[in-house]
């Protein structure tokens, strides 16, 4: 078989959807940090997010994806971005970037990823448990009371605090006025 007929089969089309969603995370955490404009670093971590959430679909918990975008993207980005334009603009001039922070970031960055791998690697890795295919609202809401209440819970407290943070950053920008 070719090489472009290997990418034809069901699992070629599958991996490289897999490595197109994991380039999206990648580029969109690169933006988040690496952009000067705080709106541009909002904007790539919205790409990362959702590069995270189509992994999730990857892995075949479409639930999780979908409370990703509507509480991280949706939510909590949202709630950045009001903050941004709540907030007086300050237009104060920067420093450049030093070289050596840069490096030392990236070599920061570069030992965490080494470290991750390898212990990826090492992982024995077990099977998930046969899903359920019933996602009805009442499957979902009888999940989200059993099984998923420590995690329902901490999304919860995560909003009130994304809420809050960005309250504190709307009223800090406007001053005495």
């Amino acid at each position: 078989m070719n090489f472009l007929g290997s990418f034809l089969t069901p699992q070629g089309v599958a991996t490289a959807a897999f490595f197109m969603v994991v380039g999206m995370t990648i580029v969109g955490a690169l933006i988040a940090v690496a952009a000067r404009n705080i709106f541009h670093n909002v904007l790539g971590l919205v790409l990362a997010l959702i590069g995270v959430a189509g992994l999730f679909l990857y892995l075949n918990s479409p639930f999780v994806a979908l409370m990703e975008i509507l509480i991280y993207v949706g939510a909590i980005c949202i709630a950045i971005c009001f903050a941004i334009m709540l907030s007086e603009p300050m237009y104060l001039p920067r420093p450049p970037r030093k070289l050596t922070k840069i490096l030392g970031a990236a070599a920061g960055a570069g030992l965490i990823f080494v470290f991750l791998f390898l212990l990826t690697k090492k992982t024995t890795w077990v099977p998930a448990a046969q899903r359920s295919t019933d996602w009805s609202v009442t499957t979902i809401g009888h999940y989200l009371l059993t099984n998923y209440a420590l995690i329902f819970e901490v999304v919860s407290l995560l909003l009130l605090v994304a809420m809050l943070g960005a309250i504190v950053i709307a009223r800090g920008g406007r001053g005495s006025s």
